[in-house]
């Protein structure tokens, strides 16, 4: 049916303008957003909305963002803390997975189920715990609040344990046989099979990291190792009724990195989702 229908010329201009529809929806808001940023305030509240500038094309709000709110900063800050949740969340998630996927110990099954069991924990449940932890430890104002309590992913390692579950026992015993140990078998025949998986894994630690608002807001309140998210909240405050150019603008610089970070690893994030979803057993 599906191939009868991909065949029916007709059918399949319906399906591909009705994607580009659904596709025109979504990229709407980006697009809009990046043209208000080039607009005056005044062109951004009129009725009816001009869909481009009427006048010219106001570059300086960008520079004046940066003026306002130390923005460049908190990008460094948001990408210094991104990368080292990403990378935390790559190789704890690959070590658990595969040791719960390939190495049998006693109460793996309990210990897992357990594990999986904290992603259904509200997150407001422990913010007050956590806070007096980092209390505790003296990392309030300090960015290891923000990155180490997130280098674990219950997420991550079911979704690497699903993806080396889909993998052959054959290739690990072949490379034992061969000589090789654990961490060979490991990083050198299965890692590079679940590459997809990994991508995934990556992408999503980056737009949940970069996109992380409340914790931050919690436990750092130093203007220096503030985030970018913290900086647009302070934006809004300072201009959100009287300078919609602004606060677009600022948006579009917090918005870009995650954006490119998807567009690049799209491919690998369909395929992983596809494979670790349904390979597991």
């Amino acid at each position: 049916m599906a191939q009868a229908f991909l065949r029916n010329p007709f059918e399949k201009f319906l399906a591909y303008l009705l994607l580009c529809g659904l596709g025109f929806i979504m990229i709407f808001p980006f697009f809009y957003m990046f043209i208000s940023s080039v607009k005056p305030h005044a062109e951004i509240v009129q009725f009816p909305p001009a869909l481009l500038p009427q006048a010219s094309w106001l570059w300086s709000n960008y520079a004046e963002v940066l003026k306002i709110v130390p923005i460049g900063t908190q990008l460094l800050n948001s990408a210094m803390v991104t990368v080292c949740v990403t990378l935390g969340w790559v190789i704890t998630s690959v070590l658990a997975g595969y040791a719960f996927a390939r190495i049998p110990f006693p109460g793996a099954n309990t210990l897992f189920s357990m594990y999986l069991g904290t992603l259904m924990v509200p997150f407001a449940v422990l913010l007050v715990p956590m806070y007096l932890l980092m209390s505790w430890l003296g990392w309030v104002d300090k960015l290891a609040a923000l990155i180490i309590p997130w280098l674990f992913s219950a997420y991550g390692t079911f979704l690497l344990r699903q993806a080396f579950l889909g993998l052959p026992k054959e290739l690990e015993e072949a490379a034992l046989i061969d000589g090789a140990n654990r961490w060979g078998a490991l990083f050198r025949i299965y890692v590079p099979l679940v590459y997809p998986a990994i991508a995934t894994l990556a992408t999503i630690s980056f737009l949940y990291s970069w996109n992380s608002f409340t914790w931050p807001l919690v436990v750092i309140s130093n203007k220096e190792l503030k985030v970018v998210t913290q900086g647009l909240m302070d934006l809004q405050a300072l201009y959100g009724g009287t300078r919609l150019d602004l606060v677009m603008a600022g948006s579009v610089m917090a918005v870009m990195p995650t954006l490119m970070v998807y567009l690049a690893a799209q491919r690998y994030f369909i395929e992983g989702v596809a494979s670790s979803g349904m390979g597991g057993r």
